[in-house]
């Protein structure tokens, strides 16, 4: 290291400290609009450490908040509130519905109502905070108005800069897991209190967003075209008194458009396959309990024909009666059109009826009628042809109608009150919320920093974007449930893509992402300025969608993990670093299919091979599954986040430990500094604050891991080997005094027995 100092810092904590300020970027983008906009209250250090050739590496290490952490959940929040305020006016335009689809309605109202109700409260408070502050601490974890907003959310940010190399780029975003911790985990996390509501989501039908939008317009379209059809009709009839041909066919051919137009929308295939959902659902329901709607309605599942609908005949319905109840309306219509053809005939040929028609002419044999018996011949002709059209048109459109009112109430029922209690959907968004605002700011810093690399533009509109989030929760106690929620909160992230358009000004309002879209299709839409916009491909220059691929990877690693590998549960964490594995490979084979040109590429096997056998081994503390997930991640240039309970003690240990690894590994930090560079970068963040002094002295094991658990690479360094402290065995007295007075309990038990026997004998 540089320059001696005259001080009484032991020589194996004086830091090569060059700045420790807030600091600006030197470099024109770095200190652009778009960075300005995406990060605020930057803390920067700036170290020099030696190479294993003697030169120097210069190391700008970079720790900022986002101002997404408030403004992103308050623009999710305006998102949903409007997205169920239309569904409220959706059902509520339904016009009358029989009392079971009566209640159901009312469910999903008071269900959308309550959620409106506590996201203006939520945003209201939001609006009050986020003008003095754009940062939620861990102590505000439970806060009830912070429940969107993510907790100590950082971008971690490492400059390398080589005397032969510009400065190379390294970032891993840091924040509390995406958890519930208002409605806390008593009852468990997402995925536990989701799972006790398969059985009442599986009681709806899904319909996506495009079908109930198709549901609504065929009902508003059918509801302008009954009228019409049913007023040429009856001019039909009127027009037949005038005794007029040309007028009669003039009106018969606007009748033929108008139904022609009306049997075309009710071929729809959508009405055929709701009509076959009704009839499953009552098949399946039949024997169900009653349900008690919110407005008091007791529903027995009584069939619909018993309800004042004649819908369907559960026992004998037949799937072609949907086919025939649009095909009779052409069928009598037809027959007018023949009855019409027939009439004209006649008035063209006065002098020449047959017998046949003679006698329909109620046997009259003189030719010459007057004029009035001659039209009340014509609509008597035609009334009984027009009465059953008439029936024939109502029941489609009642059948149609019904069928698309099912699809709408199902589709809001699917997304409300199907997906739990309210408080249950309102955790959901919360956690979303949470990782979303994470993930967005991690995207922006990856894309800046990447427009000079047209292999990674390829790659976002070719195969999206892996997001890797590393957890480091245990699976004991309230982090079970923490876990449980930050899986769901991922899995929601598949739903969501990025577009990137071009900003309108420079102004850092006009930088920031915005929410567009519903929830289950979220796009989020990333303004560049307009020499950045232009360095982009014509692809994504044409909005063309960046999917995201979210996966996540958790290791315990403090003592309640060693509690619960010894005397709990930890299936939870291998399914989840199972599945992840194979998400994960399935990206990696797309990315290797669509683009093998691409560096690195090939050589993902390797890691992947690596990667699934240290998940199947099942080690205690295997963080070597994380270090091999990182490594895959940087190779594809995908998203890092890194998170614990509070993204403190854990999660900074993790990121500086990472940090002099990327050093030594791709920087060929020399061995003799690598230890004093991690207690340089330990010591900053220490003093930002990040981490309570959690760690343990240089030399000294840490977190209970075996010398063989240590990360590869590290065993023989002698340094931070894990990322919490070790766990005294202190901690062991609680487990073996339960253990104890369990069995003073049982024997407690056998002598109060043993009383009572002998009493009452």
């Amino acid at each position: 290291m540089e320059g001696k100092r005259e001080d009484k810092t032991p020589p194996e904590h004086k830091c090569p400290a060059l700045c420790d300020c807030l600091h600006s970027s030197v470099h024109d983008r770095e200190n652009s609009p778009m960075m300005r906009a995406v990060l605020c209250a930057q803390v920067c250090k700036v170290y020099r450490f030696q190479k294993e050739d003697q030169r120097w590496l210069l190391v700008r290490e970079q720790m900022s908040e986002t101002p997404l952490s408030f403004s992103l959940p308050k623009q999710l929040l305006c998102m949903l509130m409007n997205e169920h305020t239309n569904r409220v006016q959706e059902v509520k335009k339904l016009g009358d519905l029989s009392p079971h689809w009566d209640g159901l309605r009312h469910d999903v109202i008071n269900h959308c109502n309550h959620l409106i109700g506590c996201y203006l409260e939520t945003l209201a408070e939001l609006d009050k905070l986020s003008v003095s502050s754009c940062f939620k601490s861990s102590t505000s974890k439970s806060d009830r108005h912070l429940q969107f907003v993510p907790t100590n959310l950082h971008s971690q940010r490492m400059e390398v800069t080589c005397p032969d190399s510009t400065g190379m780029w390294y970032e891993v975003i840091t924040f509390g897991a995406p958890a519930d911790h208002h409605q806390a985990f008593k009852h468990g996390g997402l995925k536990k209190l989701l799972s006790k509501h398969t059985n009442r989501r599986d009681s709806f039908v899904s319909y996506s967003q495009d079908e109930s939008s198709r549901a609504r317009d065929l009902l508003a379209s059918v509801a302008q075209v009954q009228p019409l059809v049913f007023g040429h009709a009856e001019e039909l009839l009127s027009v037949s008194l005038e005794l007029n041909t040309n007028r009669l066919l003039q009106v018969l051919d606007s009748l033929a458009q108008q139904t022609e137009q009306f049997v075309h929308m009710l071929k729809d295939e959508l009405v055929k396959s709701a009509l076959l959902a009704i009839h499953n659902q009552y098949s399946t329901q039949c024997s169900n309990s009653s349900h008690v709607h919110s407005n008091g309605l007791i529903c027995d599942n009584l069939p619909a024909s018993q309800k004042g609908q004649p819908l369907l005949h559960e026992a004998d319905y037949d799937e072609e009666a949907w086919d025939r109840a649009w095909a009779n309306v052409a069928k009598s219509l037809n027959c007018i059109v023949a009855m019409v053809d027939r009439i004209k005939e006649q008035q063209d040929r006065p002098q020449e009826l047959t017998s046949s028609e003679q006698q329909e002419v109620t046997g009259k044999t003189n030719t010459a009628s007057s004029s009035s018996s001659s039209a009340a011949s014509w609509q008597e002709q035609l009334l009984p042809l027009v009465v059953t059209f008439r029936d024939c048109v109502r029941e489609a459109m009642e059948k149609a109608r019904v069928a698309m009112t099912f699809v709408v109430l199902q589709g809001a029922a699917a997304l409300t009150v199907s997906q739990g209690p309210v408080q249950l959907v309102q955790r959901r968004h919360a956690v979303f919320s949470q990782a979303l605002s994470a993930v967005v700011c991690g995207f922006l810093l990856k894309l800046c920093g990447g427009l000079d690399d047209s292999e990674f533009l390829q790659q976002l509109y070719t195969a999206g974007v892996l997001v890797q989030f590393e957890g480091l929760l245990s699976t004991y106690g309230d982090e079970v449930g923490m876990l449980e929620d930050m899986e769901v909160g991922v899995d929601d992230l598949g739903r969501v893509a990025f577009t990137v358009t071009e900003a309108k000004t420079e102004q850092l309002d006009d930088l920031l992402p915005t929410l567009h879209g519903t929830w289950g299709s979220l796009v989020v839409k990333v303004p560049l300025p307009p020499e950045m916009f232009a360095l982009l491909p014509q692809e994504l220059k044409e909005g063309c969608l960046i999917q995201i691929h979210p996966v996540l990877f958790n290791i315990g690693i403090n003592q309640q993990q060693s509690l619960a590998e010894r005397f709990g549960d930890s299936s939870l964490q291998e399914r989840l670093n199972q599945q992840s594995c194979e998400r994960l490979k399935a990206y990696c084979n797309t990315l290797r299919d669509r683009l093998p040109e691409m560096a690195g590429v090939q050589s993902l096997s390797d890691l992947l091979s690596s990667l699934d056998r240290s998940i199947d081994t099942r080690k205690r503390k295997n963080v070597k599954v994380l270090w091999i997930a990182a490594m895959v991640c940087r190779k594809v240039n995908g998203v890092r986040l890194t998170s614990c309970k509070s993204a403190k003690d854990r999660t900074a240990m993790s990121v500086t430990l990472e940090q002099c690894v990327l050093l030594r590994e791709r920087h060929t930090l020399s061995k003799q500094h690598f230890s004093t560079a991690l207690d340089c970068m330990r010591r900053s963040r220490q003093s930002r604050g990040q981490i309570l002094g959690c760690y343990a002295p240089s030399r000294l094991t840490v977190s209970g891991l075996d010398a063989e658990e240590q990360p590869l690479g590290l065993q023989s360094s002698g340094l931070l080997q894990c990322l919490a402290p070790k766990a005294p065995r202190r901690h062991l007295y609680p487990v073996a005094f339960l253990l104890v007075t369990s069995h003073l309990l049982v024997l407690w038990l056998i002598l109060s027995l043993v009383i009572l026997l002998d009493k009452y004998q």
